[in-house]
């Protein structure tokens, strides 16, 4: 699997698609805070790194929120799109450090090809982030525990993209088990962590 992955344009379609199955699931449960029920409380993000995303275009991260007056809590499902804050989708993240695990000089004209202008410090900062920080969440954790093959840190995406299968259907299996990652329980199972990436 390549970067030229991110140019299928069923591939934003696929992850919308997830993602409104994700959060139909997370409506029809109650707030977990008091059991009352859930409001639409979604919010616009405007996402970098797809060649065939219009500039400017915003895409909805589902979100809800409690309805009981005094307890109002957010409640954030999981997302094949995003992770955490930042303005890159998620399949762009993955694929770049993918490729850039055998070395990022090289690459780099490749990667402004395919994504536009990353910069080359945030593809490292994001490279860390998977060695480092996602190494130690409980979502790894569990991850890893289902795994037939022990993946090394300093190849950790290209070997979980071998594991979940190299094709848009084995990266949205591989966002899904990313979700926890992602909302709901990221706080919790990352802190701050994920504004690394």
């Amino acid at each position: 699997m390549s970067l030229k992955l991110l140019q299928d344009n069923q591939l934003l379609d696929l992850l919308k698609h997830a993602d409104d199955d994700i959060a139909a699931l997370a409506r029809a449960e109650p707030c977990r805070y008091c059991g009352a029920r859930l409001h639409q409380a979604n919010f616009m993000r405007k996402p970098r790194g797809l060649p065939s995303l219009p500039q400017n275009v915003e895409l909805v991260r589902h979100s809800f929120c409690c309805g009981h007056e005094g307890c109002r809590k957010r409640h954030t499902p999981p997302s094949v799109r995003f992770l955490g804050r930042g303005v890159y989708l998620s399949v762009v993240v993955i694929l770049v450090c993918a490729v850039c695990e055998r070395g990022t000089a090289p690459r780099m004209k490749v990667l402004r090809e395919h994504v536009g202008n990353v910069d080359r410090r945030t593809v490292e900062r994001w490279r860390r982030w998977w060695r480092e920080t996602f190494v130690s969440t409980p979502c790894w954790k569990q991850l890893r525990g289902r795994l037939s093959v022990q993946l090394e840190a300093s190849r950790l995406l290209g070997g979980l993209l071998d594991c979940f299968g190299r094709s848009v259907e084995g990266l949205i299996n591989l966002l899904k088990e990313l979700g926890p990652l992602t909302g709901g329980g990221a706080q919790t199972a990352v802190g701050d962590g994920l504004r690394g990436i």
